[in-house]
Order: structure tokens, then C-alpha cells, then sequence
């Protein structure tokens, strides 16, 4: 079955060269990283978050979603999704191994790595974000590789299978509600503090993490002979519809509070995110484009027609996805910063070292989904040959 990795196309190979091409790209600026420090980057004494933790946040919600094709399928026996979960456990795997290595590249030391494992406090949200990441990844690749190996033998999977697949669905909750929990358990972020930090991250998960699954889905019905459905990809949709949805009313119910209360500690961060503040505003043009994203593709999503329309449906999912992005990735975490506990504010841009180890890290994860999804599409196209 793994041998299916090796064997491919032209545009197959072509694929795996651009994605290993980024990765030494990524390593080299690591390696700078790693020599110079985190001087290199654009992170500051004041800004100690950047891109990198952006990227996990926004990574850890894409690992989640997963639990949305699980859980019909599973526990409610919707048969539609039948072709889709394993789709969406490959997409947890490698969203989960990018999420560690954005932590890795952030630590600036591997060694500060360890030092959450070797020296565990239970008080501590990130020995325990460790714990549930890595406890999903653990879940996913035996859940994804015995219910896979079942289906490839055209037999039921074992039924010791089930209880671990009902352990995933709260699992997949719990690592993105302890994300929630590093950011919002800091009492002097005031942005961050708010209880409904949690919710408002899972909503944004259920709407980014499906809509990257329909496009990946998409882009298997259209460039292979695997199939993964119309009527799963659009039921996603209509998952997609209603996450974004419920994710808008969290956001709009936090600009209210922050803006009617007037309290200048909740209200400066959202000044500084769509007006600017004291003269700084970097983060302006982005956060008006992801919420002008955020309306429009609502607004289509919440047409019947329109979302049921597959050749539009995956533009207006890329909508969502950088829509997400934008909100929930560096939006977030700057934000949370500005301005400091003594009223400064400092800008913060990512340097071309930050981005280069990015989109290494990205390479890797998407390097891993296309060699996963090779296997599972070359498995499927020999059983339908069959």
C-alpha cells in the first residue's frame, strides 16, 4: 500500500519536487534562525507572538474540523461521508505535525522544546496543549490507518476501533478549546481574556477546516478518478455555512462589548485592528479585506443556489479560508499585544526569514497530505477498477 507514494505521473512528480524545493527553503532560513537567533525575525520584546503562532492557531482549527466528517459518519451512520473521512484524517495528520513545528521554529532552541515534556507542570497550558495535540495525532493516524486497511481488505473495521474513534470527536474539541485557553488565560492580554475565546475559535474551525477539505476534495474529483461525492462535499458546505455564520455573531458580539462598554483597554485592540491607533495602522488594509471576505462569501454561502454550485463553491471556500486567516491568525496575535501594559504601541511585520521558515513548514505538511492522499486515491481507483 505505501508503495503507492512512489508511483505517479508527471504532474504527480512535479508536485513533490515544488514542495521539497520550499522545504530546503525553509531549512536554510531556519538554519539562519537558528545561528542568529530571533533577532532575525520580526518579533519583539513587545510583539514575542508572530506569524509562527498565527499559523498555529489557524492550523490547530484546521486539525479540528476533522471531528465534522467523523462524527456523521460514526456516530449518526451518514453514509455520504463515507469517502470523506479519510480525507479528513489525513488533513488532521498533517495539520497537527504543522501546528507542532510552528511551535518548533517559535521556541527559537530546539532544546526549549523538550524542556515542556522533561519538566511538566500541570498548571501550565502549554504542557497540556502538548498533551492534546499530540494525543490527536496519536488518535488519527491509528484511527486513519486500521479503518483505511478495513476498507482496502472490503471488510468491517475491528470493533475495537470504535470506542477510539469516539474518543477522537471530544479529543478534537479539546485541542483547539486549550489553544483557546494559552491565549485567553493571559489576564494581562485584556483582547485575549474573554470566555468566549474558545467558542469563537471552534466556530472559526468548523468553518476554515471543512472549506479546506472541499477544496482538496475538489481538486481529487477533478484531477484523479476518485470521487469523494456531490452530495458529502455539498453537506460540508452547508457545515461550513452554519459555522461561519455562528463565527460572525461571536465576533460581532465581542466588537459590541468592547465598543459599547468603552473601556479603553478592550477598545484600543480593535481601534488598532480596523482604524489604526496612534498613527499605527499595518494591520488596517488586512483586517478590512478578510472581513469584506467574511460578508461576501456569507452572503453566497447563505444562497442555496449559489453553494450548491461546486464550479463556485471552491472560489468561495479560498474566501473563507483567507477570510479565517486573516481573523484568527495574525489579527489575533498582534492585537493581543497592542498596545503594551504600559500604552505603547510596536508594530510588528514578519522579516523574509519568518516567512521563508513558513512556508517551509507548510511544504512539509502539504508534502505529507499529497503522499497520503496519493495512497488512499490509488487504493480507491484499484477497488473501483476492481
Amino acid at each position: 500500500m505505501l508503495e503507492a507514494a512512489f508511483r505517479g505521473g508527471k504532474r504527480y512528480w512535479i508536485l513533490l519536487g515544488v514542495w521539497v524545493v520550499l522545504i530546503l527553503v525553509g531549512l536554510f532560513a531556519w538554519g539562519r534562525q537558528f545561528t542568529e537567533g530571533l533577532t532575525v525575525t520580526g518579533m519583539s520584546q513587545d510583539v514575542t507572538w508572530g506569524i509562527y503562532i498565527a499559523q498555529f492557531t489557524f492550523l490547530v482549527g484546521v486539525a479540528a474540523s476533522a471531528v465534522m466528517v467523523v462524527l456523521p459518519y460514526y456516530l449518526h451512520d451518514y453514509k455520504a461521508f463515507g469517502r470523506m473521512v479519510i480525507l479528513g484524517e489525513g488533513l488532521a495528520v498533517s495539520a497537527v505535525i504543522m501546528c507542532m513545528l510552528f511551535i518548533f521554529v517559535d521556541m527559537g532552541q530546539p532544546t526549549r522544546v523538550t524542556n515542556v515534556l522533561l519538566h511538566p507542570s500541570l498548571s501550565s497550558m502549554m504542557f497540556w496543549d502538548s498533551v492534546a495535540l499530540g494525543g490527536y495525532l496519536v488518535l488519527n493516524l491509528i484511527i486513519g490507518a486500521v479503518t483505511f486497511d478495513a476498507e482496502r481488505k472490503e471488510g468491517p473495521p475491528p470493533a475495537w476501533i470504535k470506542p477510539v474513534i469516539i474518543l477522537s470527536i471530544p479529543w478534537a474539541v479539546s485541542i483547539h478549546t486549550v489553544t483557546a485557553f494559552l491565549y485567553s488565560g493571559l489576564e494581562a492580554r485584556s483582547f485575549w481574556m474573554t470566555a468566549i475565546l474558545a467558542p469563537r475559535f471552534l466556530a472559526s474551525a468548523f468553518a476554515s477546516g471543512p472549506s479546506l477539505l472541499i477544496l482538496l476534495a475538489l481538486i481529487l474529483r477533478g484531477f484523479t478518478k476518485f470521487d469523494p461525492g456531490k452530495e458529502a462535499i455539498q453537506k460540508l458546505a452547508v457545515i461550513v455555512t452554519y459555522a461561519l455564520t455562528v463565527n460572525v455573531f461571536f465576533v460581532g458580539v465581542e466588537v459590541f462589548t468592547a465598543l459599547y462598554s468603552d473601556m479603553p483597554h478592550h477598545v484600543h485592540a480593535f481601534q488598532y485592528l480596523f482604524v489604526g491607533l496612534h498613527g499605527h495602522d499595518a494591520l488596517v488594509p488586512w483586517m478590512w479585506t478578510g472581513a469584506t471576505l467574511t460578508v461576501i462569501c456569507l452572503t453566497l454561502l447563505l444562497t442555496p443556489k449559489v453553494r450548491n454550485n461546486l464550479k463556485l463553491l471552491g472560489p468561495i471556500c479560498a474566501g473563507v479560508i483567507a477570510a479565517i486567516w486573516i481573523e484568527k491568525g495574525v489579527g489575533m496575535v498582534v492585537a493581543g499585544f497592542v498596545p503594551n501594559p504600559l500604552g505603547r504601541v510596536t508594530d510588528y511585520s514578519p522579516t523574509g526569514v519568518e516567512v521563508a521558515v513558513t512556508v517551509g513548514v507548510y511544504a512539509i505538511g502539504f508534502m505529507m497530505l499529497t503522499l497520503i492522499y496519493k495512497i488512499v486515491v490509488n487504493v480507491r481507483e484499484r477497488m473501483l477498477a476492481a
